[in-house]
């Protein structure tokens, strides 16, 4: 029999904050958290000079340099996020957490980390690399150390799969419980900023260049919007199998429903919105709903043209009607490895209480979006019981999770 998996702790470090409760009153001030980045003046031939940064988020003072030798800051930040959701799930310290499996990514790894291997290939010194600096830079470094540091024993999945780590890091563990593999997932994704991550998209002209007025960026779905912007973060959920957390007595945030991933096959970088819109099909079916069912999307909305228009374009043939959807990366940037867990968990909140951010800098609709609802300007009260979040990365490799409200 199919089992049920609810979420029972969250963690989070964002731009927006790092608290729920800080993350979610930030929404409401209709005010993004890009900044103008001065380490990447540095840089010849950069077109943006953005960032969007954790804001609130402090080392735990506990965490000794014993612990920190193979963490670089994206793990820091997972294992800081994952020790709040295990507390607020009422689970830390708990022995059932030796029996836990851990499904966590991030795109790639601490690249300072990797720096200091590219110094030994360049100065023939191995000075800079010791017994930590490769699980700094591995891919599956999130998911590692928060197993060691908690001392899981369960499955580990790691889920380095660029922009959609977070999701399919909550997606796969949500399989892994519902298919009673685990009773217990520690789930999520995070990333760190560095220079390099923002040269990715940089060199393909996928990133803003609005140095000059970064309130005014990123702009998704908007005719006048000129790219994205890279942020950081984490987020970290506790999934439990429903029975067991409602025996325990655990406050429960909401219901995993339903989930899908699949690639599209065709091109490395350009979105395949037929393939986009077969993942929010497959999602609903996995959870047995109609499109109808659904009240809000949460965009992957990063204010690239083709991902705009792709995501648009799919999630108008999945629905068929306007539905609400608006974009949290207006606000936080592209956190990369963290977005799908950040958003997952910013969804729960809005779900529960009923009210959605509009997507900002949103003014003028791009004519070659699809017609859907786009929330502007100001937040929209919606009692809804489900929402869908979407996250697309490259690869061709899309993600779908719908929640329930409990």
């Amino acid at each position: 029999m199919t089992r049920r998996v609810v979420i029972t702790g969250m963690g989070i470090a964002s731009p927006l904050g790092s608290t729920i409760e800080s993350a979610y009153e930030r929404l409401k001030k209709y005010e993004n958290c890009v900044h103008h980045w001065e380490k990447l003046d540095e840089y010849e031939r950069l077109n943006t000079s953005l960032g969007a940064f954790v804001s609130g988020f402090k080392i735990p003072e506990y965490f000794t340099r014993k612990v920190l030798r193979t963490m670089g800051n994206v793990s820091v930040m997972a294992v800081a996020t994952a020790e709040e959701a295990l507390k607020d799930a009422g689970l830390l310290g708990d022995k059932s957490i030796n029996d836990a499996g851990v499904s966590y990514g991030s795109s790639i790894g601490s690249l300072d980390a990797l720096l200091d291997f590219y110094s030994m290939c360049i100065d023939k010194k191995v000075k800079l690399l010791n017994s930590g600096s490769y699980i700094k830079m591995m891919p599956q470094t999130a998911a590692v150390n928060i197993s060691l540091y908690f001392k899981t024993h369960g499955r580990l999945i790691p889920t380095s799969t660029a922009c959609t780590s977070g999701s399919m890091g909550i997606g796969y563990a949500y399989e892994a419980i519902k298919d009673g593999y685990q009773d217990i997932m520690i789930a999520g994704g995070a990333e760190e900023i560095h220079p390099t991550e923002v040269g990715v998209f940089d060199t393909l002209y996928a990133t803003s260049s609005k140095n000059d007025t970064p309130k005014l960026t990123p702009a998704p779905f908007d005719k006048d919007r000129d790219g994205l912007v890279i942020g950081e973060g984490a987020g970290t959920v506790i999934l439990e199998e429903y029975e067991r957390a409602k025996a325990r007595g655990a406050k429960i945030y909401a219901e995993i429903a339903g989930f899908a991933t699949n690639t599209d096959g065709t091109h490395i970088t350009n979105p395949n919105k037929d393939m986009m819109a077969e993942v929010m099909k497959k999602a609903l079916i996995s959870s047995n709903l109609k499109p109808d069912d659904i009240g809000y999307v949460n965009a992957h909305g990063t204010g690239t043209i083709n991902g705009d228009i792709a995501e648009t374009l799919a999630t108008e043939e999945v629905f068929q009607r306007e539905i609400p959807i608006s974009s949290i990366k207006s606000y936080t940037g592209h956190t990369l490895g963290a977005c799908g867990a950040i958003e997952a968990i910013l969804g729960v909140e809005m779900m529960n209480n009923g009210w959605f951010p509009p997507t900002l800098n949103l003014n003028n609709i791009d004519e070659n979006c699809g017609n859907l609802d786009y929330i502007m300007h100001e937040g929209r009260n919606i009692d809804c019981e489900y929402i869908m979040t979407n996250n697309f990365a490259f690869g061709g490799i899309n993600t779908s999770i719908i929640l329930k409200r409990i």
